[in-house]
């Protein structure tokens, strides 16, 4: 891998972390956001893996 595409994997995965965290932060402030935060990433893991099968292809 080159550089630019690791620095990019790293950077990708650090916005995932702040995403993370900052839903996780929501879900902690108001209990009540939990089920639909987590239909809601659920739906985005789904779409994500559909997008990696098909670009593994």
């Amino acid at each position: 891998m080159s550089t630019l595409a690791l620095l990019v994997v790293l950077l990708l995965v650090l916005v995932g972390l702040l995403l993370a965290s900052g839903i996780a932060y929501v879900v902690h402030r108001n209990p009540a956001w939990a089920p639909p935060i987590g239909a809601a990433l659920a739906a985005v893991t789904l779409m994500v893996t559909v997008v990696a099968v098909i670009t593994a292809h």
